[in-house]
């Protein structure tokens, strides 16, 4: 079991997947929702927890016995909340990043040539 220093391991701290004797997922599945990813651990985080979803969704029905009740769609529903606030935490995370250095700038934005140049109707460079 990967320990919380590594992205692996930090993967399976945000989706409370720290159990060492019973995990949810494998080392390889969690390097794969990595992998899928490009390597952001928020966003790998969120694949793992909207996959717990949809298993949870399709395997839990909402049941009540006596003295028990359980119901898999508030639990899955839960989840994906969980899994967007994840993206949305990786989103701020890329903007902030993107500090404006590098920016792509339009050359000629309204230059039609020379003053006295004709133009065909309909032509814009």
């Amino acid at each position: 079991m990967a320990t919380s220093s590594t992205p692996e391991g930090q993967v399976r701290l945000l989706i409370n997947d720290t159990a060492t004797t019973d995990p949810v997922f494998t080392d390889d599945e969690i390097t794969t929702f990595l992998a899928l990813e490009d390597g952001n651990v928020k966003r790998a985080a969120a694949q793992a927890l909207d996959t717990i979803a949809d298993d949870e969704a399709l395997t839990s029905k909402a049941i009540r016995t006596q003295d028990l009740a359980t119901d898999g769609a508030k639990v899955a529903d839960s989840l994906r909340k969980r899994a967007a606030s994840l993206r949305s935490q990786a989103d701020k995370a890329d903007d902030d990043a993107d500090d404006g250095f590098f920016a792509i700038v339009p050359m000629n934005v309204g230059h039609r040539g020379p003053e006295l140049t004709r133009h065909e109707p309909g032509y814009w460079p």
